[in-house]
């Protein structure tokens, strides 16, 4: 922070008289509100990746010379982690919308209008905005490719569809996911992705024009994309009438700036908002399934709610052994939908209120050690003396110990978690861990074992290992209710964990 306050007294002459967090949204990066004597104000941003920032001070340099909507950028450090940017306000358009998201989707005129406004604005930074716009500069890749897609619908994969039961034959997945990913590539294209387009990164300046913040990840990509996330975005509950507005505003604004088949755009459309359809799944399956949060529970109805209605569309045409999963997955979700608030019956069946497999004696009678720690120190001794149990190495995935933010918290602390959430890479190295483990510990427990390790490495066994140590363990309580001794133990932090 000290060095945000420096960097902007170097632009301004003057240290600010108030420093104010805002509230990031989920981010990785951390925003300040620094606001001088008489009462202006500007944004102080401490990202935690010097390609990202770079990525962002370059797309709002190449978009304000066209004169589109978005923050200038005035000053960046010399290290390239901070910058300071034009303040827009506080008024988002996620919050001028609260309203009518808050009542189910009933949203009023003076809300539609700002939607309408809002979608047709977005050809101009696609259109407009990729014009000599260099997309190597972008990050972390400069187009959406095959590569994106992919991870996406494994996503999916292992998060969702593979936790409901619903039999499916992998091998004919993968070819079908692989057309499904042609499909929605087949069209070459010049125009920007904004990629996280919602009312979030939307800000409203005094007169109503939207403003557009967080385009840092934007990269070459499809039109379609952007406007099935902003269009199609879960929470929003759009009825399909506001949702055919929107796209019809969209697309006559779209005109302006090049010729548009209306026929082949929709039928475009409707891939993609099945695409995030399925993305949405995958990270409501994690979230919900894995961790348990309710909230991610509670949504997954209506999402299923969403694909039912996306598979029904006339004009989507897919490979047609992924619809059958697909379908089979509306079928079966659906009627499961009461049992375990929500959760599929493969699941529920597993969770600590249904312990079939084994009677609660045997259920206490097995101890999981559970370990994070740093490989300099060496791999934690077996204290059990029967020498079982697993070692991961968490060094593949990204460090959040590279980065200033980050260096004195750890990965039981929220800054690191978010870190390492968004970024994506320890949660998909985690599902390989939790298969394993459960496998594990459904033998151990059929067979009367007492004991079984695990233990998680890093570089410093602060972030990486800490945090995976630490989510199994909650993992494994939850789901089989065993008693879990947790040490973290180059943080010197213990905990048992039992009923």
């Amino acid at each position: 922070m000290q060095q945000l306050i420096e960097l902007y007294t170097a632009l301004t002459g003057a240290a600010p008289k108030e420093t104010d967090p805002i509230n990031g949204s989920g981010s990785n990066r951390q925003y300040v509100r620094l606001t001088d004597k008489d009462g202006h104000s500007l944004i102080g941003v401490i990202g935690t990746s010097v390609e990202e920032n770079d990525a962002f001070v370059y797309l709002a340099g190449h978009f304000h010379a066209k004169g589109i909507r978005v923050p200038e950028v005035y000053a960046v450090s010399p290290d390239r982690l901070r910058y300071i940017q034009e303040d827009f306000g506080t008024r988002s358009l996620f919050d001028a919308i609260a309203a009518g998201r808050e009542s189910g989707g009933d949203y009023d005129e003076e809300e539609q209008e700002l939607l309408v406004r809002t979608i047709s604005a977005l050809p101009e930074i696609q259109v407009v905005g990729a014009e000599g716009l260099d997309f190597s500069h972008c990050y972390p890749q400069p187009e959406m490719d095959a590569t994106n897609v992919a991870f996406d619908l494994n996503y999916f994969k292992y998060c969702f569809l593979k936790p409901t039961g619903v039999d499916f034959h992998e091998v004919r997945l993968e070819e079908a996911f692989r057309e499904f990913s042609a499909q929605l590539l087949d069209v070459p294209v010049s125009t920007f992705l904004y990629r996280d387009f919602q009312a979030r990164n939307v800000m409203l300046l005094r007169d109503g024009t939207p403003a557009f913040i967080d385009f840092q990840g934007g990269r070459k990509g499809p039109l379609e994309y952007d406007v099935a996330s902003f269009v199609w975005q879960a929470s929003a509950r759009y009825s399909d009438a506001l949702r055919q507005k929107l796209v019809d505003a969209y697309i006559a604004a779209l005109k302006k700036y090049m010729p548009v088949d209306e026929n082949v755009f929709r039928t475009r459309l409707r891939l993609f908002v099945l695409f995030r359809i399925l993305q949405v799944l995958g990270a409501y399956g994690y979230r919900g399934y894995f961790e348990r949060k309710q909230h991610f529970i509670d949504s997954i109805p209506p999402a299923i709610g969403n694909l039912r209605a996306s598979l029904s569309e006339p004009s989507l045409q897919i490979p047609a052994y992924m619809c059958s999963v697909l379908e089979k997955i509306v079928e079966q979700v659906s009627a499961q939908t009461e049992v375990s608030d929500s959760l599929p019956k493969e699941i529920a069946s597993r969770q600590p209120e249904n312990r079939e497999i084994v009677n609660r004696e045997i259920v206490k009678s097995l101890r999981v050690r559970i370990f994070s720690f740093s490989f300099k120190r060496g791999i934690p001794e077996d204290e059990s003396g029967n020498g079982g149990g697993y070692v991961f190495d968490c060094r593949s995935t990204h460090n959040p110990g590279r980065y200033e933010a980050y260096k004195q918290l750890t990965g039981l602390d929220e800054p690191v978690i978010r870190f390492l959430e968004e970024d994506g890479e320890i949660l998909t190295f985690l599902q390989s861990v939790y298969r394993l483990a459960d496998h594990h510990v459904e033998r151990y427990l059929e067979r009367g074992f007492t004991d079984l390790m695990f233990a998680f490495g890093c570089t410093g066994g602060q972030h990486r290992s800490v945090y995976s140590a630490q989510h199994l363990a909650e993992h494994l309580h939850k789901k089989y209710g065993v008693h879990i001794t947790l040490v973290h133990r180059e943080q010197n932090i213990r905990q048992e964990i039992r009923d």
